[in-house]
């Protein structure tokens, strides 16, 4: 999800408000976009601190609902992701996504994805192939091999609720959920209007046979939490 810290509409307050008094949520997930996302207004290193900072103090306000510190991190030509080590450690999650370089013939996509995948700090592989259905084709990957690293890395992949996204494909669930993959509904809201885009994420995730022990944000606060902490040790 995003804010006004990159390109949302609705400020961080607004977006976890909603999320709480409207929708009854336990948490919200900010993953707004890296510094490389210039496009987006990326990020850099000193707003992240910034929002950090506000976090800590929405948390105090809205407890117990609490806000989870992500980011989406671009994944760079190479696989890298463009926040040093000692920034990223910081996060309570990192979704990993493409946002370029979209026509990279498929052994070297498939390799950048999984160089990412292996980054110790990816908790998400953000929606895997950057498809945005009626405009532009996905991303060619190898996809057992993506899900196959994965499996490997305990990285989650994003079911992105967007209606123009709905990628990971549903066909490519089961694959992912007979390797013991967790997958993550993910609304992608750029307002608060748009998290009501759940409701496609969740009718695609039904229908790739995902049910809620296997899908990570549809674990409790206090689940979700000791992952999170797992993950970062």
């Amino acid at each position: 999800n995003h804010s006004t810290y990159s390109d949302g509409v609705h400020s961080l307050e607004q977006m976890a408000t909603y999320s709480k008094t409207e929708l009854g949520l336990e948490y919200f997930g900010i993953c707004d976009h890296s510094k490389t996302a210039v496009y987006a207004g990326g990020l850099s290193i000193e707003r992240v601190q910034e929002q950090w900072a506000e976090i800590e103090q929405l948390n105090q306000k809205l407890a117990p609902f609490r806000i989870f510190r992500g980011i989406e991190s671009d994944i760079l030509a190479d696989g890298s992701l463009d926040y040093p080590d000692d920034i990223l450690a910081k996060f309570d999650f990192v979704v990993a996504s493409v946002h370029s370089n979209l026509r990279m013939e498929e052994e070297k996509a498939t390799q950048r994805l999984i160089t990412a995948i292996e980054n110790p700090y990816t908790t998400i592989l953000g929606h895997p192939t950057g498809r945005l259905l009626l405009s532009r084709p996905g991303y060619p990957i190898d996809f057992r091999k993506v899900i196959d690293a994965c499996a490997a890395n305990q990285v989650v992949i994003e079911i992105n609720a967007n209606p123009l996204r709905l990628d990971l494909d549903w066909r490519w669930q089961r694959y992912a959920l007979e390797k013991g993959v967790l997958l993550s509904i993910n609304p992608d809201a750029h307002r608060m209007e748009g998290l009501a885009d759940m409701q496609y994420g969740v009718h695609v995730a039904r229908k790739g046979g995902l049910s809620a022990e296997h899908c990570l944000n549809a674990f409790s606060l206090a689940d979700i939490t000791a992952y999170f902490a797992k993950q970062k040790k």
